[in-house]
């Protein structure tokens, strides 16, 4: 069975990477898999990232555009939704201002889509931190949105945490699957494969296995001022800049908040924290033995893009690109859940927990 998927805010293609290699086959040995549609986002080198490793043979298909002037009933049909709405309103770092700041009332178009091509299936993905955006009333209005669109939609939310389905990070994200009501079928959350800390990836096993060559595409170094070095080499793995008993000269001279990420280290023993695409000088994820920021090609690696998956733009483009994207091995767990739900093979499951 064959689902044609449209995206929505679609960065470089991590969601789509993973929903590519997803494939499942029921008793009688169809096949179910995810056949690319469509897919639009504001930022032309994500679209030019999208089109050389997901779509090459048809680059006419991703479309560089605010979502907002996309004439949403002209797109080809669609079996299966996907869209990670901007998430710039709903993160605990920042104001929050929910559905009423500039990128909140986005999801909107993703229910138009719902509404005018009433896909079989969609998943949306935001920030854990939407869910206290307005005092919770955001979300609330969100879901409520959703489940009534189109011809009406069974939704299943859960706070996934990556580290605990086999990605090298800490990345915590909310995922809504829904699932038409006519449909009669009910999504349930995939049980966790590395639950325990002991289990989980680690940093220094995602970047050093294998090796990353110097000639590897995305594997640029940054050249950091001599303080910067003397900084990081003076922060043990794991820490940040707050680090107690950093030299005097060295400390960071910040009044107000103190964001745990500015120039933590990663612990190499440990899963990253999680990358981020934005943010100025100490947010770039750190080496926990090199005194340096992390390389694209790394970021990309505790991502779960393969060394293949080639980004195209400035290093700074790169970089967002990397840090906003899904991570291609966690959309390949969940939707190939999906599609075990479509095909009636039953799995191991636990409950949805979002609250």
């Amino acid at each position: 069975m064959k689902f044609r998927l449209g995206e929505f805010f679609s960065g470089p293609g991590g969601l789509a990477y993973g929903a590519k290699n997803a494939r499942v086959k029921d008793e009688n040995g169809e096949e179910y898999f995810i056949e690319h549609a469509w897919a639009n986002d504001i930022d032309e080198f994500s679209c030019e990232t999208y089109r050389k490793n997901i779509c090459p043979s048809r680059p006419e298909s991703v479309i560089w555009r605010d979502v907002k002037d996309i004439d949403i009933e002209k797109l080809q049909p669609i079996d299966a939704f996907a869209y990670g709405f901007p998430c710039n309103d709903f993160s605990i770092v920042g104001e929050q201002n929910g559905i009423d700041g500039k990128y909140g009332p986005l999801y909107s178009y993703g229910v138009k889509v719902l509404d005018v091509h009433e896909p079989l299936w969609f998943i949306a993905e935001n920030v854990g931190g939407i869910r206290s955006a307005n005092n919770g009333l955001a979300f609330d209005k969100i879901l409520s949105d959703l489940e009534s669109a189109g011809p009406g939609y069974k939704l299943t939310t859960h706070l996934y945490k990556f580290e605990e389905y086999g990605i090298p990070q800490t990345r915590h994200r909310i995922v809504i699957i829904g699932f038409r009501k006519d449909l009669g079928i009910e999504f349930k959350i995939p049980t966790p494969t590395t639950p325990e800390p002991e289990q989980q990836k680690k940093a220094k096993e995602a970047l050093e296995n294998p090796p990353i060559s110097n000639d590897m595409p995305n594997h640029e170094f940054t050249n950091h001022p001599p303080k910067v070095e003397a900084r990081l080499d003076a922060i043990p793995p794991g820490e940040n800049a707050w680090y107690s008993k950093l030299p005097k000269d060295l400390q960071l001279n910040v009044k107000g908040a103190k964001l745990s990420q500015i120039y933590r280290r990663l612990h190499p023993n440990k899963p990253s924290y999680t990358i981020t695409g934005s943010g100025g000088g100490g947010t770039h994820g750190y080496h926990w033995e090199e005194p340096r920021a992390l390389t694209n090609r790394e970021r990309a690696r505790l991502q779960t893009f393969p060394d293949d998956f080639i980004f195209l733009g400035g290093k700074e483009n790169v970089r967002k690109q990397i840090g906003m994207a899904v991570p291609p091995l966690a959309a390949k767990i969940i939707i190939e859940a999906v599609m075990k739900c479509f095909a009636g093979i039953p799995y191991d499951n636990v409950p949805e927990k979002w609250f």
